[in-house]
């Protein structure tokens, strides 16, 4: 008879060590409203599988105000000051425990809608989710919710776990009710399986510890005061610990699809080159032929090493080496499939995005999309809706903002290797980054592509060799020129008689500028005619600069064709009105004829009459009041 963990711990630790590293590992997510008891069940859970220090119970002993003297299970999780305040889950807690059978890696996510993007980073990698259900209030709009994330993340088991049962004396009826109605509308998920266990996290029961066998009482609702163990006695279904130790998860992996992207080359000297990764999908075994993407060319696998030695056989999710028969040009950002089957090479790309930082998106804007081992520089295509989240129907959008969920088509500057998150969360998911905070903004999953059409090896390598298919342009977004350069671009046109002072305001308003920490550049005519000079305008003022222009067009046709061009948004109009008499005697050898005065200029300045410093700030005041875009 093997000893138990506890006895092994104490007498051979290494021993120890080594049956935990060969432990299968379990993620789950617990997910629920706000007061259904999710940090209590994983206190229960940490406290009852003897996980917790000593000192760790005595604090919480000590910081509990719970009634009878009772523990709050829920401070070994909500560990920020805030979180004990609201008594709320703000951030994501992640515990660790273990049981003879497996490990276990949790994620304890907030249920409030404003936390959405905390929830999808702590459900991404789970293999269950657990969703609690208050037996009192029944399936709220927020438990769907949660469900509906949790099939979109593509967590394939759901474990409903109706909580608070003691409140209602462990009825049956009270669980049967929540548990049809949750499995009606769980019919339209993409749920492997659905189980639900009534249980009392606060008292424990069916949590990690299973209620005695009573035939008395079985099949009848008990008053709150009753004896738990008798009114519970009725459920003969696992607890929850027991679920999560045999709930199936070795067969959730894709092991049909080999996908292994390359992560580093491995070269220590001149007989040794190896590509290292993670297998993301599939199996490899030594001999088996496997493809390079975006080479094409093929080989076959001579070694598959290991920091323990060579292996014959290695399957997701394990860390390799691998070794081909052939030198072939090989890379971080690559990818090696077999040849019968490939993921689709794609540029363009529809897939569910979670929106996850306060700026929201910008459809003007390129970002950078972190896939596997590749980053690629993308734009946005088209927002097709954003979910709303509380009756979680699909509503028209352009754009989307902190925690929305929608459906988008992006477009990337390079090939990538897709696979529909559905069948590979592996190479269905993706995160953005924005190029000019290096943020990561957002978290997406690959839809399917033209289910009913297979691509071929041609032409997958077409599609990589074609390069990029959008049309040129710039990758900077407006947006991002007035994040970077704190200002709009605008163009302020100086017109007025020759002599008026056109120039030295212009000059004197650039200065101005330059010492308020504004960019500005005045643009100086050589030999160039009114066409040019608005062209340098409209470039200047789309880089995000200032454009001071004191260029003589004397008729308000062309005066009107440069606000046209460049922009009504971004063209300001300034009358240099200084009377026409000093100007004739400032500029006797000046062609007067054809000036037509502005008729509604933004600013009117004489500059006989008012000093150059004044005349400058009246400029600036109509440039701040001016709504720039």
């Amino acid at each position: 008879m093997q000893p138990s963990e506890r006895e092994l711990l104490k007498a051979d630790i290494h021993e120890y060590l080594r049956r935990y590293e060969r432990k299968e590992l379990l993620r789950f997510v617990a997910v629920g409203s706000v007061d259904d008891g999710k940090s209590t069940l994983i206190g229960r859970l940490l406290h009852d599988t003897e996980m917790v220090y000593d000192d760790q119970i005595a604090a919480v002993q000590a910081a509990s105000s719970m009634p009878d003297g009772e523990m709050d299970f829920s401070l070994f999780t909500d560990g920020l000051a805030a979180e004990r305040e609201q008594g709320i889950t703000i951030d994501v807690a992640y515990r660790y425990f273990a049981t003879e059978k497996r490990k276990f890696i949790i994620a304890d996510t907030p249920g409030h809608v404003q936390y959405t993007r905390n929830m999808v980073t702590g459900a991404s990698t789970a293999n269950v989710a657990i969703i609690l259900v208050d037996a009192r209030l029944g399936v709220l709009q927020q438990s769907r919710r949660h469900a509906y994330i949790a099939s979109m993340l593509g967590i394939p088991h759901l474990l409903v776990a109706v909580n608070k049962m003691d409140l209602v004396g462990f009825d049956p009826q009270v669980f049967e009710r929540i548990r049809d109605s949750f499995r009606d509308f769980s019919k339209n998920l993409r749920f492997k399986d659905v189980t639900f266990i009534p249980i009392s996290a606060l008292k424990g029961v069916h949590v990690a510890r299973r209620t005695r066998s009573s035939q008395e009482g079985q099949g009848a609702a008990q008053p709150p005061g009753a004896n738990i163990d008798t009114a519970a006695a009725w459920y003969e279904g696992p607890t929850v610990l027991e679920y999560l130790e045999t709930v199936p998860i070795s067969l959730d992996r894709n092991f049909d699809d080999l996908r292994y992207p390359v992560q580093y080359v491995v070269r220590p000297d001149l007989n040794y080159r190896g590509f290292a990764g993670q297998i993301a999908s599939g199996v490899l075994r030594t001999g088996d032929e496997v493809v390079a993407l975006p080479s094409g060319r093929r080989s076959r696998v001579r070694s598959i090493d290991t920091m323990e030695g060579a292996l014959e056989e290695a399957f997701t999710p394990m860390s390799v080496c691998l070794r081909l028969e052939d030198e072939i040009d090989v890379s971080r950002g690559d990818i090696l499939c077999r040849p019968d089957n490939l993921p689709r090479v794609g540029r363009k790309f529809d897939a569910h995005l979670v929106w996850m930082s306060e700026k929201g998106l910008d459809p003007q804007k390129s970002y950078v999309l972190k896939h596997t081992t590749q980053a690629v520089r993308c734009e946005f295509g088209q927002v097709h809706w954003k979910m709303d989240m509380d009756t979680l129907e699909e509503q028209p959008a352009e754009a989307l903002e902190l925690n929305d969920i929608g459906k988008v088509t992006i477009r990337c500057h390079r090939a990538l290797y897709l696979d529909a998150y559905e069948r590979n969360r592996a190479t269905g998911a993706f995160v953005i980054v924005d190029s000019l905070s290096n943020n990561t903004v957002a978290a997406g999953m690959v839809l399917e592509q033209n289910a009913s059409r297979t691509q071929t090896m041609a032409e997958a390598l077409q599609e990589l060799r074609s390069g990029s298919g959008l049309q040129p342009t710039t990758q900077v977004s407006p947006a991002e020129r007035r994040e970077r350069m704190g200002q709009s671009g605008a163009t302020v046109w100086l017109t007025g008689l020759p002599g008026s002072g056109r120039w030295s305001l212009a000059y004197a308003l650039e200065r101005r500028l330059f010492d308020l920490g504004r960019t500005a550049t005045v643009i100086v005519p050589t030999d160039e005619d009114l066409r040019s000079i608005i062209s340098a305008a409209k470039a200047a003022t789309r880089a995000g600069l200032i454009a001071v222009v004191a260029f003589p067009a004397y008729e308000r046709a062309d005066r009107e064709r440069a606000r046209n061009r460049i922009g009504k948004e971004r063209f300001l109009q300034v009358h240099v009105n200084t009377r026409e008499e000093l100007c004739r005697e400032r500029r006797p050898d000046a062609d007067f004829e054809g000036f037509e005065a502005p008729t509604h200029p933004e600013v009117t300045v004489a500059l006989d009459s008012v000093p150059l410093e004044d005349a400058v700030g009246y400029v600036i005041d109509a440039l701040s009041r001016h709504p720039l875009k």
